[in-house]
């Protein structure tokens, strides 16, 4: 593996609009991507289908990315493996005009941080094993789906706690 599999060398491509050039990569990421409930896990396998353009301003990189994601249903815990598909747009310019903008280095552009800003994005804020989990009990942590008949007795109200001792000297 790559020490930066995310580094890709553009030399034949500077400075040439017009001129294309598609690859396929595939490569185990080096750190994990996402650090939520759900993430694509350090030594995942990201396919990437990678399109780079040269034009004027510098290189147009797009690219379709396919990967898995893993972490637990934000209701039930249960583990969960989630394909992920996701595709993004890129312009590495020659000349650093704004700080937010991408930028060819030493022939070549650095993908990881549109890579994990494409990734993270799509990654589910409340992923759920689905639609219709049930989650787990609220009082025991029962998986509810495993017993959909769980209950538990009624709890008393606490503003009739005082008249529970009347009903256990009469027994």
């Amino acid at each position: 593996m790559s020490e930066h599999p995310y580094r890709i060398n553009v030399h034949d491509l500077m400075h040439r609009p017009g001129q294309m050039r598609e690859l396929e990569l595939d490569f185990e990421i080096p750190s994990d991507l996402g650090e939520s409930i759900v993430r694509v896990n350090k030594g995942t396998v990201l396919e990437l289908d990678l399109r780079l353009e040269s034009v004027h301003e510098g290189i147009l990189a797009t690219a379709d990315l396919f990967t898995k994601a893993s972490g637990e249903c934000s209701r039930c815990l249960d583990p969960l493996n989630i394909p992920l598909e996701v595709d993004f747009q890129e312009l590495f310019a020659y000349s650093f005009t704004n700080e937010d903008e991408f930028v060819v280095q030493d022939e070549q552009i650095d993908l990881e941080q549109a890579i994990r800003d494409a990734v993270v994005l799509s990654l589910p804020y409340h992923p759920l094993c689905s639609t219709d989990c049930l989650g787990l009990c609220p009082e025991c942590g029962v998986k509810l789906a495993d017993n959909p008949q769980h209950a538990h007795e009624k709890a008393i109200d606490s503003r009739w706690s005082a008249l529970e001792g009347f009903s256990k000297k009469e027994e």
